[in-house]
């Protein structure tokens, strides 16, 4: 496989886990996400910020979390987060320093 195909490939699927997130789980909880899988969201929108950045592209983490959530984060938040209880925030906090680093 040629790299330029490789690239339209990787570029479809993060496509369709950003559709997929957006309109089809909304529901499902990045806290979740993180304790499972060591990414979110936000992650996700970080890492699009930095691509974005590396290669002269001035975004900044609101318009990247815009890209990912497919609205404003406050908006998001508003309508789709719920309370997590104090377990869930501790693994929450271990997975964090795990994947991503000290806040």
């Amino acid at each position: 496989m040629d790299d330029a195909t490789r690239t339209e490939l990787e570029a479809a699927a993060f496509r369709r886990l950003v559709e997929h997130l957006m309109d089809k789980r909304p529901d499902v909880q990045n806290i979740d996400m993180m304790n499972l899988a060591g990414f979110c969201r936000n992650c996700l929108s970080r890492w699009y910020q930095e691509a974005a950045n590396e290669r002269g592209i001035d975004m900044d983490k609101d318009a990247a979390r815009e890209v990912i959530y497919g609205m404003p984060y406050e908006q998001w938040r508003a309508a789709n987060q719920t309370p997590a209880d104090a377990e869930k925030q501790a693994a929450f906090a271990k997975a964090f320093k795990e994947n991503v680093g000290e806040a």
